[in-house]
């Protein structure tokens, strides 16, 4: 049987390289361990710290547009799924003039007035009937 192959050659001098030096203090240690101990420039740790990170409240910003939101009364506190109601608006009668001035002048230019996607929509409360936000639609 044949010998096995010579291992990969090493640093340094079998190799035919010249020795290099070792390298600096502290280097080539794992990401977040601590230095060694005794080594210049570093204060002693004396036990482990515990780090508290406080983080910002997140904020929910609610859209109020079409469809009923479930939300909080700010005047009755109650938890609630709005009641939407459509009403005419400033878009509806744009809407109208552009359809009459085009030549829908025969009654097809009431037309945005039976369309809710015409309309603007207010949200108002179930429970205590007052108006928690209003949706414009211009």
């Amino acid at each position: 049987m044949s010998a096995p192959p010579p291992p990969y050659p090493g640093k340094g001098q079998e190799a035919g390289y010249p020795a290099q030096p070792p390298p600096p203090q502290g280097y080539g240690q794992p990401y977040g361990a601590p230095p060694p101990a005794g080594q210049p420039g570093y204060p002693q740790q004396q036990g482990q710290t515990t780090v508290v990170v406080a983080q910002p409240a997140v904020t929910v910003v609610q859209q109020f547009r079409e469809s009923p939101v479930h939300t909080r009364c700010p005047h009755c506190q109650a938890e609630v799924v709005t009641a939407t109601q459509f009403e005419t608006g400033s878009f509806t009668w744009i809407i109208c003039l552009v359809l009459c001035i085009v030549g829908c002048d025969l009654g097809c230019c009431f037309i945005p007035f039976c369309v809710d996607g015409c309309k603007d929509v207010t949200h108002s409360c179930p429970n205590c009937k007052t108006v928690i936000s209003r949706y414009n639609r211009m």
